[in-house]
């Protein structure tokens, strides 16, 4: 959880408070919330914990439940014709009834090819899968306002990232690695704009399986000694490192598909986040590997701090937070 306000000045944000709070196992299972009461003490836990009086959130969906496409419209329409439209090209990408989804989109800005015509995202999700998101919030006290897609929130804090690179990142190709529990996605921007996307099955629970087996921990305990750093002597030559080289090879092999999918054939930075771009060292391995100069996400590195926040814990865990942070600047959102 990741709270922002404004600082005063023309688009500075001050990070007033934030909190990891850990899922227990099997809590969530591909995206699906598997088990309701374990989420919701986790999401309550986590906001007694972050002291904050604000009960209204920002949530995100996993971007393998929402089905995206970007449709080109008449520049002009009104905004019901705009809806009818939209509702109608929804129609031929949604392989289920209109009725079983929530449908929302965005206008992104004049098509590239056409001026004189929009370029709009439409997104689509199955009812159920958010009206379990809403019904955590509920169960926790809290009031869902904003449901994102994971992807998309990454790539809102992506934003204040790329001014930290040479040129502001201009007309440079930049691979946005999020490595999570489960999942590794791959995002290659230019520019601004989404140039490619993969998704693999690679993530931290790897680890945390493997020291469970090691050394016969439990779970929770595991991933607890795992965030500490306090694991047996030797866990590092057998467990975290052969981890991390594994890592760095799924970068590896998912740079290799975006260079036999695309016309590019190389990249000139690669961001990591994700719960596994906190594993010290983790950047020199990918930059060894991959030979592209790596660095760490922290969309935080401009913004003033409130006291209750610790500056070095922050800066640890930063890169983890990129979607939590990606969230919170939905309250800035001019819309």
């Amino acid at each position: 959880m990741v709270e922002l306000a404004s600082n005063g000045k023309k688009d500075g944000y001050r990070v007033e408070r934030y909190t990891i709070e850990v899922l227990p196992k099997d809590a969530v299972l591909d995206g699906n919330i598997a088990n309701l009461d374990a989420v919701v003490d986790s999401v309550r836990r986590a906001w007694k914990r972050l002291g904050t009086s604000t009960r209204n959130v920002a949530m995100a969906l996993p971007s393998s439940a929402v089905i995206s496409k970007k449709i080109i419209v008449p520049a002009g329409l009104r905004d019901e014709e705009l809806e009818a439209q939209v509702e109608l090209e929804a129609n031929q990408y949604i392989p289920f009834s209109i009725d079983e989804v929530n449908l929302d989109y965005q206008v992104l800005g004049p098509a590239p090819s056409a001026p004189e015509e929009l370029e709009v995202l439409i997104a689509a999700s199955k009812k159920e899968r958010v009206e379990d998101r809403v019904a955590v919030a509920d169960a926790a006290g809290l009031k869902a306002v904003v449901l994102d897609v994971d992807t998309l929130a990454a790539l809102s804090a992506f934003e204040l990232i790329e001014q930290q690179l040479p040129a502001a990142g201009k007309n440079q190709v930049i691979a946005l690695i999020d490595a999570g529990a489960h999942v590794m996605n791959l995002t290659v921007l230019r520019n601004g704009q989404q140039v490619y996307a993969r998704e693999q099955a690679f993530g931290g629970a790897q680890l945390t399986s493997d020291i469970v087996r090691h050394y016969g921990m439990t779970h929770e305990d595991a991933e607890a000694a795992k965030r500490a750093g306090k694991l047996p002597e030797g866990y590092e030559a057998e467990l975290l490192n052969p981890f991390m080289e594994g890592l760095a090879l799924e970068v590896s092999r998912a740079l290799q598909f975006f260079f036999t999918s695309t016309q590019y054939n190389q990249v000139d930075h690669i961001v990591l986040a994700g719960g596994c771009a906190v594993i010290p060292g983790i950047d020199e391995v990918v930059a060894t590997r991959t030979q592209v100069n790596t660095l760490l996400a922290n969309p935080f590195a401009n913004m003033s701090i409130s006291d209750r926040v610790r500056a070095k814990s922050l800066l640890v865990d930063s890169s983890s937070l990129m979607v939590a942070c990606g969230l919170a600047l939905r309250r800035f959102d001019p819309s």
